[in-house]
């Protein structure tokens, strides 16, 4: 027994060894729901920017589904947004909206990047990488979670004939921010009949359908309203709300309210 125990050992300490000096890349070491392991009092917020006409972009959907089956309860908050400037090459995305590609262009500008790009990830608004860059999202995640929030949000919800009625608190560092509100459907199928993914049939998680910004005021208590999809009838949706810093983009609090209609 006690050979088998300093065996585990050794080949610990050597995994440890070839992952600080870069030989191995840590992800083949730690299980993908390593996420879970992460001690502190933060949060990480995964912006996803894709589009059912890239070729590229069905595996970052799959980074994304994966990281929703393991999350659980812990504050990881995930959006897809469906960008529109792919729908003019063969293909409409059913979930694109221009508001999404305007909020990629923000992080363009925030980023300083020469150009926008899917699939694109952007974590707590402070990091960007491409949508399958797996090991490194899952690090940036598990890196946010323990940094100790500026800001918390706090979100009541109801629903009415139109829409959603939000009641917001923020408190903490809320100088110069914004609230950003999300409608988020919880998983969505498209059969794509046209452009790069061609006959394919891609399954989706985390789909925002729905955004709306508001400038926080010095108390940062306020309400508003959301409109609903009409097509969301039937399916398991959230309201997503992020507080983010205007003149940055770095995310400083997050909140959530799950909701369906089933």
């Amino acid at each position: 027994m006690k050979t088998i125990k300093i065996l585990g050992l050794f080949v610990f300490y050597i995994a440890v060894g070839l992952f600080l000096f870069g030989f191995v890349d840590l992800n083949t070491f730690l299980p993908k729901r390593a996420i879970s392991g992460a001690k502190g009092a933060g949060f990480a917020v995964v912006e996803l920017f894709t589009s059912e006409g890239c070729s590229s972009c069905p595996p970052a959907d799959e980074v994304l589904e994966r990281l929703q089956k393991e999350i659980g309860d812990q504050p990881i908050y995930l959006l897809a947004y469906h960008v529109d400037y792919w729908d003019r090459l063969g293909w409409k995305d059913t979930f694109s909206s221009s508001a999404y590609s305007d909020r990629q262009g923000e992080y363009g500008r925030w980023f300083n990047l020469s150009t926008i790009y899917t699939p694109q990830v952007v974590v707590n608004g402070k990091e960007e990488f491409t949508g399958t860059e797996e090991s490194r999202i899952r690090k940036s995640i598990l890196a946010q979670l323990a940094v100790i929030p500026s800001a918390i949000l706090t979100l009541d919800t109801q629903k009415d004939d139109i829409g959603v009625k939000v009641a917001y608190h923020a408190e903490g560092a809320i100088k110069n921010t914004s609230l950003l509100i999300a409608i988020v459907q919880k998983s969505g199928h498209s059969n794509v009949v046209r452009g790069e993914n061609a006959g394919r049939g891609l399954s989706h998680v985390q789909i925002v359908r729905s955004i709306q910004i508001v400038n926080l005021n010095a108390t940062g208590i306020g309400n508003t309203s959301i409109k609903l999809p009409k097509d969301l009838d039937g399916q398991q949706w959230e309201v997503l709300g992020l507080i983010q810093d205007k003149s940055n983009g770095k995310i400083l609090g997050a909140a959530k309210v799950i909701a369906s209609d089933k």
